[in-house]
């Protein structure tokens, strides 16, 4: 068998990764505070959410900078490799969308909290504010997260991480936010010494909502992608190229059929290619097998540590 998933050279686009995340913490973790106290300041429920679904996001992004340093550390050579290589033998991308889903649910669940209040608050009379402070506030935060959707976007070009992708998805729907509220903010402090002012109670609790109802879908897309990797659901377009590849060889070789097994656990894609040889078929030497095992890898192709390979031949279709 051959197994490209042990123990390969380590490659820069893991520790960019890692400091791409790293980075996105931080940032995380500043917006987050200003959104809990500015919000308390004035009188915002809509800012307050805003920097709960920051400081969800910012514990989100720690373990996933933890599952990337774990997938960086697998993917190397050394003495942690190894340690890490003897508890997790299959390799650690199971992690990945483990920790996409358990993002997605907290982001769900506090989206939901936070429609349920705006419903509530709408229904109540509305909530008076500052919308001086509110506003001032949604500028600091949009520049931030507009700043820190670009980093990330441009960093993932080269990167091409999924969990890289999630965190830049994450400071998009920041922004987003943010700009729905900095144009709700200006709204009320316009109407506020008209005869609309009645409606600006209720500027707060509308926007919230508006924003509640367009951003729930997003995180349910997430939560979907990843349950399908939790659940090693069958990526169509790989089991059809590998099919493509293992019918190529029973034709070439002779073999009398074969059997595929693919799934993809976050970036991981693993393989499971079993052909089945006719009974009797004159013998080859190991390196002539070994030889064919790398023909049909290199038909496969994306040969990197996060390709699993296994390639057996047999003649015992209960072995398949």
């Amino acid at each position: 068998m051959q197994n490209s998933g042990e123990v390969p050279a380590p490659t820069p686009r893991r520790y960019r990764e890692q400091t791409v995340l790293a980075t996105s913490v931080m940032a995380t973790v500043l917006v987050a505070a200003l959104g809990i106290v500015a919000g308390l300041a004035s009188g915002s429920f809509a800012i307050v959410f805003d920097g709960v679904y920051s400081l969800v996001d910012a514990l989100a992004s720690m373990v996933a900078l933890l599952v990337a340093n774990m997938i960086a550390t697998f993917a190397a050579s050394g003495e942690r490799s190894r340690a890490l290589a003897a508890r997790f033998t299959m390799g650690v991308w199971h992690l990945e969308p483990m920790v996409l889903a358990m993002t997605g649910l907290l982001l769900i669940g506090a989206t939901s909290y936070a429609l349920i209040n705006a419903i509530d608050s709408f229904l109540s009379g509305g909530r008076e504010l500052h919308f001086d402070l509110a506003i001032a506030y949604a500028l600091v935060t949009l520049a931030i997260s507009g700043a820190m959707a670009l980093y990330g976007r441009r960093a993932n070009r080269a990167l091409r991480s999924q969990l890289v992708a999630i965190d830049v998805q994450a400071w998009v729907i920041s922004a987003a936010i943010t700009a729905a509220l900095l144009v709700a903010f200006l709204v009320g402090l316009a109407i506020q010494d008209t005869r609309h002012a009645w409606m600006a109670p209720y500027v707060d609790p509308t926007v919230l909502a508006v924003v509640c109802l367009a951003i729930l879908p997003i995180p349910l897309r997430t939560v979907r992608r990843a349950m399908a990797d939790v659940l090693m659901v069958t990526p169509p377009r790989l089991k059809q190229h590998v099919d493509e590849v293992a019918r190529r060889f029973v034709a070439s070789e002779g073999f009398l059929g074969y059997r595929a097994y693919v799934a993809r656990k976050g970036r991981g894609r693993h393989i499971e290619l079993f052909f089945i040889a006719p009974p009797g078929w004159p013998a080859r030497t190991l390196e002539q097998w070994d030889e064919l095992r790398d023909a049909v890898g290199e038909a496969i192709g994306d040969d990197d540590p996060d390709r699993w390979l296994t390639i057996a031949f047999t003649t015992d279709r209960e072995w398949a």
